[in-house]
């Protein structure tokens, strides 16, 4: 899998040297092509990715503090980027990130090698704690925020619990993608899902009087 032009999404490092997306590009494909020859995540050394990339252990380390921070960054290249939210309405904001997730299922699916990648992860408690606080924590908060904006301008309920509304509009696209491989992604599923949640969150207007 070649994860040529995407970005590493790493913070620029701290010695005043300019970064080279060549030599960036050069080690996440380099874990790839490891993983590709059945090498597992546990046994796959600082070292040995140094040797495959053609570079040194301390070009490695400049970028990345560990290889469990490597390997979160090597699943993020090969994963949907994250939507530029339009900001034109709490809807609009849900659903590019529900496509975004949509997108990443498709590719789990269709891909082996990621799907694989997943599951090493899973059973790798460091890589997936480090995926689940650099990748999957700040989409959540991001959600929870639009949620939050949705609730104080008056397009949802107030009284609603908004870390329960965000498990309310990624549950059933996680359900399908994660727990439902049988089951279907199809396009527009983000705005059903969205628009079906919506119809019984927003304000209720309270009855004319005669």
């Amino acid at each position: 899998m070649s994860l040529a032009g995407n970005g590493t999404g790493q913070e620029a490092p701290t010695r005043g040297r300019p970064r080279s997306e060549a030599v960036e590009r050069a080690i996440t494909e380099g874990v790839m092509k490891l993983v590709e020859e059945g090498v597992p995540l546990a046994e796959l050394s600082i070292e040995r990715i140094a040797r495959t990339a053609g570079v040194g252990k301390a070009t490695i380390y400049r970028r990345w503090p560990g290889k469990e921070e490597l390997f979160v960054d090597v699943v993020r290249c090969a994963e949907p980027a994250d939507p530029e939210l339009p900001g034109t309405s709490v809807r609009d904001d849900l659903v590019a990130m529900l496509e975004q997730l949509r997108l990443r299922g498709v590719m789990t699916r269709s891909s082996a090698l990621l799907h694989n990648v997943f599951a090493q992860m899973k059973s790798t408690p460091k890589v997936w704690a480090a995926y689940q606080a650099t990748v999957v924590e700040p989409r959540r908060r991001k959600a929870v925020e639009i949620l939050r904006r949705g609730q104080e301008n008056g397009e949802l309920r107030p009284d609603l619990d908004p870390e329960l509304l965000n498990d309310l509009f990624v549950g059933p696209m996680l359900l399908r993608s994660v727990m439902r491989p049988d089951g279907d992604l199809p396009e527009g599923l983000s705005e059903q899902i969205v628009d079906t949640l919506l119809a019984g969150l927003r304000p209720v207007s309270p009855p004319t009087t005669p």
